[in-house]
Order: C-alpha cells, then structure tokens, then sequence
C-alpha cells in the first residue's frame, strides 16, 4: 500500500495542497474550536500531507511535527511554511514513528487511516507517542454501519483512489480507540458534498479507472467525516 500511496500522491501532491490552501481558513476555525488547545503543546500531525492539520494548528501551539511517507507531499508543505516557523516536516511512516514513548502533548490524524493498510498500527502509534494524559485527535472519512453500503462505499473510494486501503465505520474507529485505552472527550459528525469531476481530478482518476469509479459512484454523493478528541490514560 506504500507503493500505491506513494505513486498517486507523487502524481497528484500540487492539486492536494492547492485545495488545502483553499480550505485553510475554514479549516483551522473548526480545528481551534474542536480541539481547544491551550498553547504550551509539542503536537504531531502524522500522515500530515502538506501540512494542513499542522498549519491549523501552528499558530495556537508551541510545535508541530509533520510526519508523512510522500516526499513530494512534504516538499509542498515546508514551501508554505514560512508562515509558521514552529512547523517542522518529517518523512516517515505512520505505522512505525521515529519518535520516543510520550513525547507529544497532542497527537493528530487528519484524513489518513482509510489510506493505511493496517490503521490499528497507526492508532497504536499515535497513542505511545502522546504522554500520559495528553490527546489524540483523529478526523476521517467514516463509511455507513451497514455492511453493505460500506462495501459498495468502499469499492468506489478504491476505484477513484488505489491508495485507498478501507474506510472504517465509526464502531470501527471507536473500537480502536477502545482498544488503545483512550477516553473520548468529544465527537461530531459532519457531511461532505462532493463535486464528483473534482473529487475524481483530485485523485489523478483517468482513462479506464475514471469510468469505472463513475460507474460505482454514489448518486449525489455525500461522505460523512468523523471528528474525535480522545483522552491518553
């Protein structure tokens, strides 16, 4: 799954962070009102992309770390950094943090585990890197409960985007936050619209690949993304 993560991201790294610069305003807003943050933390953005997460939260924390497996992603992100000079970028595999047992204050995901062959590994890791009564804060597409529509939600997202490994329901994610010991502080919920042309340029979705991931597409399409402030024990 590195490898198709890797390849398309490579491929598609200057269209992700154009609509990342699009949505930065809006999306710091909600992350400071979500989070909360008190302004001493050291925070780490794995699987950080071109840093949006981080960028939200840079001006109301001391440090960010952004952590990703795509050279080309990371190069987009310290190009905008200039702005926030407590922002540092680091390649690196979210499965597998070079970092030491408790060394963030907070911990975040934003939009990643549904591109992580193995999330439980992810969701361990971002918990022994966060200190002992820290937080982990996890934001991600979440698939329907019924099985069903998950699979066929599911069969589209990996038609448009191969680097896609699976979107979890939100039992799903709840039970690996469950299994980690974490306590949840906050949850919501909110509705994506998607333009699906866009959606599917995003993603570099061409040719043969584009018809099919539009012949699978959900009619009006609609994601829902979970928003989750947990709580290390």
């Amino acid at each position: 799954m590195h490898d198709a993560t890797q390849e398309r991201f490579a491929k598609t790294a200057e269209r992700v962070a154009a609509l990342q610069d699009a949505r930065a305003a809006e999306l710091e807003e909600k992350v400071f009102r979500f989070v909360s943050p008190r302004g001493e933390e050291r925070v780490l953005d794995s699987g950080s992309g071109p840093g949006a997460l981080a960028f939200a939260l840079a001006p109301h924390v001391r440090e960010v770390v952004a952590l990703d497996v795509v050279p080309e992603l990371l190069e987009e992100g310290r190009r905008r950094a200039d702005r926030f000079p407590n922002v540092s970028f680091v390649e690196g595999d979210a499965t597998n943090l070079p970092f030491e047992l408790g060394a963030f204050d907070l911990a975040g995901s934003l939009r990643t585990l549904h591109h992580i062959a193995r999330p439980e590994l992810a969701m361990a890791e971002l918990v022994r890197v966060t200190r002992p009564g820290g937080r982990v804060l996890v934001i991600d597409q979440i698939a329907p409960i019924d099985p069903v529509a998950a699979s066929e939600l599911n069969l589209f997202e990996r038609a448009r985007d191969p680097s896609t490994s699976w979107v979890l329901a939100e039992v799903d994610l709840r039970g690996l936050f469950e299994s980690n010991g974490l306590v949840l502080l906050r949850s919501e919920q909110e509705r994506e619209p998607r333009d699906l042309d866009a959606y599917l340029e995003l993603a570099g979705c061409e040719g043969e690949e584009r018809r099919r991931a539009e012949s699978l597409a959900p009619r009006g399409y609609t994601a829902e993304l979970g928003w989750y402030l947990l709580e290390r024990r």
